[in-house]
């Protein structure tokens, strides 16, 4: 039977906004369940209960940072004068072209407190103004923001971390 255009309201789709539970290391498909260094490692959910959370109830490691619970070395070896160590940067860059969305803050600060610059810049971003065409379906893909966002950064459906700086034609925030 097929449908006849116009006559069906087209699918909705829920929004899990929920964060999925920590899965034990015996289960992450990461660590070796039969390894003998397991026992050694303390769960995810024990190691990062106190941390502060996003309304999703994912680790805020931007809050996690800046609130002491954490403090990531510099380099591997913990040498201050070793190369590519991260250079804290503190400016943001304000993305307008958003659409009807409120536009986007891009803090450099958090992001140079845990990476060096060649991280991102020039492979995944090209530093100069206007050189990067950031779109949402883009990010999505895995592009720009998406290379970590949603994979070792928090999720891409915690739009307000983003999308923060309201505008005259941007709607009130839905997502509160």
């Amino acid at each position: 039977m097929g449908l006849i255009m116009g006559s069906a309201a087209p699918p909705v789709f829920a929004l899990d906004l929920k964060a999925p539970p920590l899965a034990p290391l015996a289960e992450d498909g990461i660590h070796d369940p039969k390894g003998a260094a397991i026992g050694a490692l303390q769960e995810p959910y024990e190691a990062m209960k106190d941390f502060p959370k996003d309304r999703r109830g994912e680790v805020d490691w931007v809050r996690t940072l800046q609130e002491g619970y954490i403090k990531p070395r510099k380099s591997l070896t913990g040498d201050p004068w070793e190369e590519a160590m991260p250079m804290e940067m503190d400016f943001d860059i304000i993305m307008k072209h958003t659409m009807g969305m409120p536009w986007v803050r891009f803090p450099h600060k958090p992001h140079t407190q845990w990476l060096a610059c060649s991280n991102c810049h020039p492979k995944i971003f090209i530093p100069r103004e206007g050189a990067n065409d950031i779109s949402m379906t883009k990010v999505l893909r895995g592009e720009y923001c998406g290379r970590c966002h949603d994979k070792v950064a928090f999720s891409l459906f915690v739009c307000e971390r983003c999308h923060s700086v309201p505008h005259e034609n941007s709607p009130p925030a839905w997502w509160k």
